[in-house]
């Protein structure tokens, strides 16, 4: 029996982060085409290097006027203006208005010089080369000015953004047809155990199929990651160090799931006792998951996580989710935490907190959450259906429907 498996000390779920988060080093930087870096995060913050619009813009299809000359009109009193040009989307202006004269203009097109207001072509009449306006205009009227949306210099996007339509829309408008993105980290999954078949395999008595591999293969591409599902490895400590060491060479790091706890065949524990690499951890303080565990080797990381479902899932989110957002530039690599109020009794005590896979509604204007289905960590129906982790605090009584609790949300 190894002192490992049984002398584990618990550390903290922020402290296990702290860990993990100390060991980032941002992924090599490498230019895509504009097309390529959608769902990819951003390696350079991006700034305005000219202002938006860059000219003053006509907001209506209308007139462009001087506003002084519409302070008559009414709809009972018509005011005359002479038409010296018609200005299209694309086209440069050739006149400047002076007094008593207009320019038919059209949606986004450039107002000319000695305008200052726009009208709209239904409050107008045109007659050969002149138009009446019936309505009194200000000055600045269905006008964008030069630099209202964006100002020259300005902060458009942030190192680490993931990038998606508006952002991809954004630098689209900002001329960069190549942008500079991290390098998606390839992460390596294993599952252990000799009773996971292969997912295309007819069930056996006492196996089940492996599905842990594909919903963490999930997990890491929604988090911009590469995922790599790598064989199933049975409960050998020998041939499962081997594969890790092999795949670690080629992988930017590593997840297993299964064999953390303090069974028999629980191999982790056996491989972390062996390996030249640093332990980080080997216990959380947490409920599902507690066994969880974090090792270096060569500056790469092997996250090991718990074989059951849920658990599995709660110790990516808590600990890989921000690993990979920081390897990408983000400086929000937590998952944000509001208040909610619990909608039902949650009556299972623990030594520690729990982190419950729940759902959030909004009931009487207040944001409720509650239980997504039974909550064991054997159970896998329920992940699809959380949107959240509910934060129940340690103590023997849990927590009862009405409390406000932390939780932390889930909608990536």
């Amino acid at each position: 029996m190894s002192g490992i498996r049984f002398q584990r000390k618990a550390v903290s779920v922020l402290e296990a982060q702290q860990a993990v988060l100390g060991r980032v080093r941002h992924q090599e930087i490498e230019e895509v085409p504009l097309t390529e870096s959608f769902g990819r995060r951003l390696a350079a913050a991006v700034s305005a290097d000219q202002p938006m619009p860059h000219f003053r813009r006509s907001g209506v299809d209308g007139y462009a006027i001087c506003a002084s000359d519409s302070e008559p009109a009414s709809p009972e009193s018509s005011v005359t203006l002479e038409v010296v040009e018609h200005i299209y989307g694309g086209d440069v202006p050739q006149r400047s208005i002076q007094s008593g004269q207009a320019s038919r203009i059209m949606t986004g097109a450039v107002v000319p010089d000695g305008a200052d207001a726009v009208i709209m072509l239904e409050m107008t009449e045109t007659r050969e080369r002149h138009v009446y306006i019936r309505k009194r205009m200000a000055v600045g009227d269905n006008i964008t000015p030069i630099g209202q949306e964006v100002a020259a210099g300005e902060m458009l996007l942030q190192e680490g953004q993931t990038i998606g339509a508006g952002e991809t829309a954004i630098l689209a408008a900002f001329g960069y047809s190549s942008v500079p993105v991290y390098r998606k980290p390839r992460v390596a999954i294993i599952s252990t155990g000799s009773e996971l078949l292969d997912v295309g395999k007819s069930l056996e008595p006492g196996k089940i199929r492996n599905s842990n591999s594909y919903m963490l293969a999930c997990q890491v591409r929604e988090a911009g990651g590469e995922a790599i599902i790598m064989p199933k490895v049975p409960d050998d400590p020998a041939k499962l160090e081997e594969e890790l060491l092999n795949v670690m060479k080629e992988a930017d790091l590593v997840l297993t799931t299964g064999g953390v706890s303090v069974g028999d065949k629980d191999v982790l524990v056996d491989v972390f006792e062996r390996w030249e690499g640093e332990l980080l951890f080997n216990k959380v303080a947490m409920r599902p998951g507690s066994p969880t565990s974090v090792g270096v080797w060569k500056d790469k990381l092997l996250f090991a996580l718990s074989g059951n479902p849920g658990a599995c899932f709660v110790g990516f989110e808590l600990f890989v989710r921000p690993y990979l957002c920081g390897l990408m530039g983000c400086s929000a690599r937590m998952h944000k935490e509001v208040e909610a109020r619990l909608l039902t009794d949650y009556s299972k005590g623990s030594a520690y907190p729990r982190y419950v896979r729940g759902t959030l509604v909004m009931e009487h204007g207040m944001l409720g959450a509650k239980p997504a289905g039974m909550d064991k960590s054997s159970i896998m129906v329920s992940i699809k259906d959380a949107d959240c982790l509910i934060h129940i605090p340690a103590g023997g009584r849990g927590a009862s429907a009405g409390e406000m609790v932390k939780v932390l949300l889930l909608n990536h």
